[in-house]
């Protein structure tokens, strides 16, 4: 019988059940960053991020992830923690109490991460592996859910050689170490597994000693080896760079095709949820490549 990778384990991420034997979830993705490498992603006004957020839910998200400030890291994009807070805090606000799903804080920062928290977020989505442990602490205080990504941000130690990069030896060794590492992290804290999702870390690997697109491909075909970490994985495509030089589209408006057929990979090798900007798109592709991977079983 063939195997996909499928997760062993199962989470609660704000609640919304994930993992071993259950549907794959879609989390829908609002930006209220206007330097958004995806600016089609990006909404301005309470009311534009509601009517978003809404539209999304309809078509099938089951969270919602609010990023405030660009995490691209081959643009200069840097906003101060004051603005992050202030345009976070207030989509957070502008959406806890009016949907039925949860929301998620995408943020590294523990101040910004707490202050979304408090104004109704339920989750926090860290793109820097836990480089400060204290957004963890923070995290465990609020009995919130994580997402931990792997980033090159936090390089790791290997035996016979280290890189300021994150490259060690290989792209699926060197994510799996990262994540490993950041669960430690994690645990310390105190926040339990059952609340924590791993993420892959698609795009956020620009200087690793490979080509990011050979990286990013890579890491999508040994997604069953990090399952072996034993917490769902969460995997985000949509219209990143790789998919725009495997198919030479430049604008990221233009990769919608190429997201989806990842993200169908993505599913067959074990994710549990996708993260995404196209949600009804990307909630067909996720249904048809999750009952072929329920029928290689």
């Amino acid at each position: 019988m063939v195997s996909w990778g499928m997760s062993l384990s199962r989470a609660d991420l704000g609640g919304v059940p994930l993992g071993d034997g259950l549907p794959v979830a879609v989390m829908g993705v609002i930006n209220v960053s206007p330097e958004s490498f995806h600016p089609g992603s990006a909404y301005h006004g309470d009311e534009a991020v509601l009517r978003a957020a809404l539209g999304m839910v309809e078509a099938g998200a089951a969270l919602v992830d609010i990023g405030a400030r660009s995490t691209a890291p081959y643009l200069p994009t840097d906003i101060s923690e004051a603005e992050e807070t202030a345009r976070l805090t207030r989509a957070v606000r502008a959406l806890a109490a009016k949907l039925p799903v949860p929301v998620s804080a995408d943020t590294t920062r523990p101040a910004v991460a707490r202050a979304a928290l408090e104004a109704g977020a339920r989750i926090v989505n860290d793109v820097a592996a836990l480089a400060d442990p204290a957004l963890a602490r923070v995290v465990a205080e609020h009995e919130a859910g994580l997402m931990i990504v792997a980033s090159a941000a936090r390089p790791v130690r290997a035996e016979g050689g280290l890189s300021e990069t994150g490259h060690v030896e290989g792209p699926v060794t060197t994510v799996r170490r990262i994540l490993e590492r950041a669960l430690v992290t994690a645990r310390a804290a105190g926040v339990p597994d059952t609340r924590i999702v791993l993420d892959p870390g698609i795009g956020f690997f620009r200087d690793a000693g490979v080509p990011w697109h050979v990286w990013d491909v890579a890491v999508l075909a040994g997604l069953p080896a990090l399952a072996g970490l034993g917490r769902p994985l969460c995997v985000g495509v949509s219209r990143k760079s790789f998919v725009g030089a495997l198919t030479a589209r430049v604008d990221p408006a233009a990769r919608l095709p190429g997201s989806l057929a990842a993200t169908a990979a993505a599913v067959l090798g074990g994710a549990a949820l996708i993260r995404a900007h196209d949600v009804a798109e990307t909630v067909d592709a996720v249904r048809v490549a999750e009952r072929i991977r329920e029928a290689a079983r």
